[in-house]
């Protein structure tokens, strides 16, 4: 692709989120979400679904094709939920966020918050982790994240600023200095740390077990709450339907995971890593629309050889 064609997809493309979040602001809720319930289906027919139907093959080995077609087709429109929800997101009144957000297992991490400390949380690419954010920045404590630096960068900002005007405080993945250390200085006042974790992107991620197959998931949660000595605990989001035409999200805080007694570094973060994956792994395989996960993570996606193993086992 040619510079100026490049520079006129990113156009095209920044230009479209901004009509998008222009637009699905002024229809009605119930009108929004029909509409990008069509985009999804259009998505499926089109093609678009191929990952998310790898990967829900590998979460759940049991479905034959029309289940697995119709699980795909229900992700999808939750995955384009998402999207409808973030680009209404900035015209929610704090009312509307507490009306849209369920919690539970919360009282550990609040117990954290109010004796001042801070707690670091491992979310998945569930449900909708922006109305999360958004709603415990409004209704809960200060709330500190990461963002994956997309392309084109006029994209990336303007979703940094999105981020930013619902109360978070977001630093880059890439290109903005040293990610980890920023997080250290902030787990060290009262702050919310959620970090989506279900995918490697660096080279520093650790393997685990997750619905019974090998993956690549982030290190940095683990080795934030090991190295301050914070509570590390996984989250996961699902959607839930509010009333007979709206969705809401249900927030729900795991169990904590504690740091190993022995072992090294390495090895410690490996073992809360899995814990994590534990808990976000059972939620996936009884929610797997939830899960808007479409790119790989899977260790056999990863390395065709293991693919062709575990397909040639059925």
């Amino acid at each position: 692709m040619s510079r100026l064609s490049a520079r006129a997809t990113d156009a095209l493309t920044v230009g479209g989120f901004r009509l998008g979040w222009a637009v699905t602001r002024l229809l009605p809720e119930r009108a929004a979400y029909g509409v990008f319930e069509r985009m999804a289906d259009a998505a499926v027919a089109r093609g678009k679904a191929a990952r998310m139907r790898s990967n829900y093959a590998l979460v759940r080995p049991d479905l034959g094709d029309a289940a697995l077609d119709a699980l795909v087709r229900t992700g999808m429109r939750a995955y384009l939920r998402y999207y409808c929800e973030a680009f209404r997101l900035p015209t929610l009144s704090a009312a509307d966020l507490a009306s849209r957000v369920r919690v539970e297992g919360d009282q550990p991490v609040r117990a954290v918050l109010d004796a001042g400390g801070s707690a670091v949380c491992f979310l998945g690419h569930l449900g909708n982790w922006d109305l999360a954010g958004a709603w415990a920045a409004v209704h809960w404590a200060p709330v500190v994240t990461v963002a994956e630096r997309l392309k084109p960068e006029e994209m990336f900002q303007e979703f940094l600023r999105f981020r930013t005007g619902l109360g978070m405080t977001i630093f880059p993945l890439t290109g903005g200095g040293n990610v980890f250390a920023a997080l250290r200085s902030q787990a060290r006042r009262p702050v919310l740390i959620p970090l989506l974790a279900d995918r490697d992107l660096s080279d520093t991620g650790v393997e685990v077990d997750l619905c019974g197959q090998r993956a690549r998931m982030a290190a940095g949660p683990a080795a934030l709450a090991l190295t301050e000595r914070r509570p590390l605990f996984p989250v996961s989001i699902r959607h839930e339907r509010r009333g007979p035409h709206g969705w809401g999200i249900l927030i729900t805080f795991h169990d904590e995971v504690p740091a190993p007694a022995t072992g090294t570094t390495r090895e410690k973060v490996t073992a809360m890593t899995q814990g994590c994956a534990d808990a976000l792994g059972a939620v996936i395989a009884e929610h797997p629309e939830d899960w808007h996960m479409l790119q790989r993570v899977f260790s056999v996606d990863l390395d065709p050889s293991r693919r062709a193993a575990v397909e040639g086992s059925r």
